[in-house]
């Protein structure tokens, strides 16, 4: 399974069209085929960063579905949307990624919900890394082996499990490139974490925030709120 992520930069005015697009259309449209399900319908949480935008996550069965995917919308039953969409926002960029060889699953491509049921929003933390050149293989190593599990552990500073991990493909977006999805199953450490300073023993020699620095020191941070209808939360 591939994974097709985009971030739009969304007309302020056009905001409540937009999402409805992908609601009413992308998320069915895609429902009528097999090669292609929305998984995710993100807003970018107010205050935390650029004002409109949203981000959707798709999941395509493998590189062919992709393909087809691109011919219904440059030719097929899905042209007239992919139009419609271009007069609701400014921009969008994309990637395609796989999943990291540690990374939990979504779960089985047929059970992905095709219709909106509305559900509390969920807030996420999107962590975007660029590893250090030739340093990939052991960063994407050192987050399974280690941080991936640090988030589980009693006592863990953020309450929160990853939902997916993914790397961007070589050609199909900046590379080398590690995102991991992440939910947040508390807000209470997530505050602390925007006004207070990270305690010492987090930060200093021996934690992952430290020793990672030899594998990567750059990275980006997201907070992002699932719509109400979004198929995962």
């Amino acid at each position: 399974m591939l994974f097709v992520h985009e971030v739009h930069k969304v007309v302020g005015k056009a905001a409540v069209k937009f999402e409805d697009a992908y609601q009413n259309g992308w998320m069915p449209m895609l429902a009528q085929g097999s090669d292609a399900r929305l998984l995710w319908y993100f807003d970018l949480a107010h205050g935390s960063g650029l004002a409109y935008r949203a981000v959707t996550v798709t999941a395509v069965r493998d590189g062919a579905a992709w393909a087809r995917l691109t011919e219904r919308m440059a030719s097929g039953d899905l042209k007239a949307w992919a139009g419609d969409l271009d007069g609701l926002q400014h921009e969008s960029v994309g990637r395609i990624l796989a999943p990291l060889e540690w990374s939990p699953s979504v779960g089985s491509f047929d059970e992905i919900p095709t219709d909106p049921q509305e559900h509390q929003p969920t807030m996420y933390m999107e962590d975007t890394m660029w590893p250090f050149p030739g340093k990939v293989r052991e960063y994407i190593e050192a987050a399974g082996n280690i941080y991936q599990k640090s988030l589980g552990a009693e006592g863990s500073q953020m309450q929160m499990h990853i939902e997916l991990a993914l790397q961007s493909m070589p050609g199909a977006g900046r590379y080398p490139e590690v995102t991991l999805m992440q939910k947040l199953s508390s807000l209470q450490p997530l505050i602390r974490l925007l006004t207070t300073d990270i305690p010492q023993e987090i930060v200093g020699p021996g934690s992952w925030m430290y020793e990672a620095l030899d594998l990567r020191d750059q990275w980006r941070s997201k907070l992002l709120r699932t719509a109400v209808w979004s198929p995962l939360q």
